[in-house]
């Protein structure tokens, strides 16, 4: 089948579904979708909360605890113990489908009704404070994430040991403030770096040890901002930056900034795929088109903040691991296979459909809250043949009378993820707000739920601008302090076993607070967004960025010799961004 282009019913503009896609949706028997690719991420999306943590109270006894939903969600939540124990069963909400009302409307019934698990995690100690994680050991504030020890304010990471403030990194010990980095021990303020170790404010180096301030460097040490030092030379020369000092510190960010640009970038972030891939930080993968964030992939489209070894799977968001025949889904991972529509279903799930907090259970249509289950509809036992003959009835059900929104007059039939409005979560409660941001208005305008966020009433008994400047001027009663996020002003506290960290490192204390620490962090992500570019590289040069004025002058000859490189991609990095951007080739010429 050829590609054609269609019309978004959300947003109403124009999209294509490429012959390819025809055949994935073939394959898995779902009609081709209505919405684009930008309104399918954000439809799922507004069912994921990432890394807010909320008190409501539990429908049992009424104890407040914690929980993914806020206090004003309209759904009902368990204790995540009592959630998952035997003492009640999500089987006696069971219903018999009802053929005079659209699916949607009988599935939006019930998810109402069977309360929800207030957090998603498992194997946690000592972390409370933790959500959308697995196997952490005395963490604080750490979301999506799995496999760490001691660390605190941390979102998206796999593998971390004493670690703060780090954002997408895996396998990293004693480091601080870094982000889509992996195997590092003892880093600060690093960018795209692996196997490296003592790295300062550097960007795109691998296989690095006692670095400052440096960019795209493999195999060396004791570089301050690219350039080579003596052993002696380099402790001295860093222990005259006295990053200890707020002051000092922000100078040096600045000036790292600067001097990251005058160095090219690759197209894209990643390595090790084959030629074709379309997307941003890539691994190991093929076959992969429009994609963002995810390894080991093949035959992946449409999808985000994927994990690991993943296949045949389109319109993706959060997790894989071993996972294939995904389509339309939200947290969803484990070894799961053939899941289709479905929120936050794990381990070992197949053959799910409209879905929600559904675990190591097969064939479901429609159910939530289920486990180690099968053959159900609508939390109502059957057998199979029942089972497959009621599904496929509402399936051409669900094509006849489909379910309209009532803000956007949009029609959900068969092979629509659920509407935007059965989220319990408000758009600024969501990850939505991180991938597509939108302030208050614009949620509005696209009528989107927004809520505004309690204030708790701490008094600040210190603004952050009152610190002392240096770390070695902080006494440790500043850990009893109420502090006044330079940024927001909302109150934060630095915790003992932080200001620990600082001291042992010689730190400055952070000013912003752990939220407004964390969207910083974000920027240091590309959009979710391609353009179609030509590589910068002109033979000799780069071409002349029009923003900076920077020009890169090449350290080799390229293959293209004197005369403008013609490779063109697809790329995150928009035309106006202030960076060299450079191809595979070009950019591996320079950097290998």
């Amino acid at each position: 089948m050829n590609s054609e282009t269609r019309i978004c019913q959300n947003c109403k503009q124009q999209f294509t579904i490429e012959s390819d896609d025809f055949s994935f949706y073939e394959k898995i028997q779902v009609p081709p979708p209505t919405f684009c690719f930008d309104c399918r991420a954000i439809r799922r999306m507004i069912f994921w909360n990432e890394h807010f943590l909320y008190r409501k109270k539990e429908a049992l006894e009424g104890k407040s605890i914690f929980s993914t939903y806020p206090e004003e969600a309209d759904v009902k939540i368990y204790d995540h113990d009592y959630w998952w124990s035997d003492k009640w069963d999500p089987m006696q909400y069971g219903r018999d489908y009802d053929s005079s009302k659209p699916f949607f409307e009988q599935y939006h019934a019930l998810i109402k009704e069977i309360p929800w698990p207030s957090r998603s995690i498992r194997g946690l100690v000592n972390s409370d404070y933790c959500n959308q994680a697995s196997y952490l050991k005395e963490c604080y504030l750490c979301f999506n994430c799995e496999n760490a020890e001691e660390c605190l304010y941390a979102v998206g990471f796999k593998g971390a040991r004493n670690s703060m403030d780090f954002y997408w990194s895996s396998d990293i010990e004693l480091s601080y403030e870094v982000a889509f980095s992996g195997e590092l021990y003892q880093c600060f303020w690093c960018v795209e770096c692996d196997r490296s170790r003592n790295l300062w404010f550097s960007r795109n180096c691998d296989d690095c040890n006692d670095c400052f301030g440096c960019a795209n460097l493999k195999h060396k040490k004791y570089h301050i901002f690219n350039e080579p030092y003596t052993k002696e030379e380099y402790l001295k020369k860093i222990k005259e930056f006295n990053i200890g000092s707020y002051r000092a510190l922000t100078e040096m960010q600045e000036r790292v900034r600067v001097f990251w640009l005058q160095f090219p970038m690759k197209y894209m972030h990643g390595s090790h795929n084959t030629p074709g891939v379309v997307g941003d930080y890539i691994w190991n993968s093929k076959n992969v088109r429009y994609v963002f964030q995810g390894s080991n992939m093949d035959n992946v489209r449409y999808s985000q903040n994927l994990g690991f070894d993943i296949k045949d799977s389109y319109d993706y968001t959060n997790w894989g691991d071993g996972s294939e025949l995904i389509y339309d889904c939200v947290s969803v991972g484990d070894k799961c296979r053939n899941v289709k529509f479905c929120f936050d279903c794990w381990p070992g799930c197949e053959d799910l459909e409209y879905c929600i907090s559904c675990h190591s259970s097969s064939h479901l249509f429609g159910c939530f809250g289920l486990k180690k289950k099968q053959y159900c509809i609508l939390n109502k036992q059957y057998s199979k043949e029942d089972y497959e003959k009621l599904r496929a009835k509402i399936i051409a059900h669900m094509s006849e009378t489909p379910y309209i929104s009532a803000t956007r007059k949009i029609e959900y039939r068969y092979g629509e993820f659920f509407p935007f409005e059965f989220s319990p979560l408000a758009y600024n409660e969501t990850a939505a707000i991180d991938y597509y941001p939108l302030d208050k208005q614009g949620a509005a305008a696209r009528s989107f739920l927004w809520r505004d966020p309690h204030q708790k009433e701490y008094k600040i008994t210190i603004p952050s601008d009152a610190i002392p400047d240096h770390i070695n001027d902080v006494q440790a009663t500043i850990t009893k302090e109420i502090i006044g996020c330079k940024a927001c002003k909302r109150a934060y506290r630095i915790l003992p076993r932080e200001l620990e960290f600082y001291k042992r490192f010689g730190l400055s204390l952070p000013r912003p607070c752990p939220d407004c620490r964390h969207v910083e962090r974000t920027k240091l992500r590309n959009p979710l967004a391609w353009y179609k570019r030509q590589c910068m590289c002109a033979g000799k040069t780069s071409n002349q960025q029009p923003i900076t004025n920077n020009q890169y002058t090449n350290a080799v000859p390229h293959f293209h010799g004197d005369t403008p490189c013609p490779n063109e991609f697809e790329t995150s990095y928009a035309p106006e961004r202030p960076e060299i951007v450079y191809c595979e080739q070009c950019y591996q010429a320079e950097v290998a």
